[in-house]
């Protein structure tokens, strides 16, 4: 990454400004600042600084979530490209992955010649779409295989639904819907590739750690306020449950990054599932106690608390709550349970 020192101005001039609010325009200016200057570009995950590339991810969710959000989705397109075109650079500007497949909402592949095609239909839960410049996302060919393609947004046969979001948190980065009518495209990788290659699980860690940044960033007011003596026992007793569960998920963030480089082709699908699960646990823990411990102060008059607090219950929903519990057991089921072991 250039300019280490640039880069944390940049975050820290964001995190400090006063209001709780932030205009689309100045996130947009602020992704396509971080894009043109080199800051992100990330190491691939799986290829030796796994934990490295987390750690940037989980110190941009800590200064804004709604940032947070298009900076992840930036890097992860760039990551799905490197390893499904490798030698292709992405087309300048910043980008998002739509991958969202709810029954009322599916794009397909209506025309095409080679890697060259044309979408049509509509696609759900696009976050970022009033502030990207690119698009994968994943559509349908006529064999109802999944396909990802590349999409430029700034056509006139892609039509944003502009719909109400109803959210407080996130809300600068309401994730849209999108109708493509005849909307021009390329093909990523071969069909059922996006699902089908180990760095689809890799990125799913790479969203825990900013679930982890924006808690490790909650907590952090609740340790100011107790190291500078403004404390009793009971604001004690919540920060002892804050070290104790982001402690755990530190740990499961360095030895789940380590995994993966340790097995870059092979699927880290229960190292992650584990993973989320763990530190989605660490981040209710973290919620609850800092709220507790120093009631309603921050949420009302520190903007930088304020919005972290109110994004990341939203963020938090990326988790598929009992679902991902259900299917991480019926894994664990089905195999020898190593990971018990000390």
């Amino acid at each position: 990454m250039n300019s280490p020192a640039a880069f944390s101005t940049l975050l820290q001039q964001f995190a400090a400004r006063p209001s709780v609010h932030v205009l689309e325009s100045a996130l947009q200016q602020l992704m396509h600042e971080l894009a043109s200057a080199g800051f992100a570009s990330l190491p691939q995950p799986g290829r030796g600084q796994t934990l490295e590339r987390w750690r940037v991810l989980a110190r941009v969710a800590g200064t804004d979530l709604a940032l947070a959000k298009l900076y992840e989705g930036h890097t992860d397109a760039q990551a799905i490209m490197a390893e499904l075109e490798p030698g292709t650079a992405p087309a300048t500007g910043t980008w998002g992955v739509w991958a969202a497949e709810p029954p009322y909402a599916r794009v397909s592949l209506v025309a095409g010649r080679g890697q060259s095609v044309h979408l049509r239909g509509r696609k759900a839960w696009c976050s970022g779409a009033l502030q990207l410049d690119w698009a994968l996302l994943t559509a349908w060919d006529e064999q109802q295989q999944p396909q990802l393609v590349a999409v430029e947004l700034r056509q006139p046969s892609v039509r944003m639904i502009d719909e109400p979001w109803q959210a407080v948190g996130m809300c600068s980065t309401a994730s849209i819907d999108v109708e493509f009518e005849d909307a021009v495209a390329h093909c990523v990788g071969l069909p059922g590739a996006y699902l089908d290659r180990p760095g689809f699980w890799q990125g799913g860690g790479g969203i825990a750690a900013c679930w982890y940044g924006a808690a490790q960033s909650i907590a952090g007011f609740l340790h100011t306020q107790c190291s500078a003596g403004r404390h009793d026992e009971h604001a004690s007793a919540h920060l002892g449950a804050v070290d104790a569960a982001l402690c755990g998920a530190a740990a499961a963030l360095r030895e789940t990054a380590r995994w993966i480089d340790d097995h870059p082709h092979d699927s880290a699908e229960l190292p992650v599932r584990r993973l989320r699960a763990q530190v989605e646990a660490a981040v209710g823990v973290v919620l609850e106690h800092v709220g507790r411990a120093l009631g309603a102060t921050p949420f009302c008059r520190n903007a930088h608390f304020a919005r972290l607090a109110a994004d990341l219950p939203v963020f938090l929903r990326q988790s598929h709550a009992e679902r991902d519990l259900a299917a991480l057991g019926q894994q664990v089921a089905a195999h020898t349970v190593e990971g018990w072991s000390l």
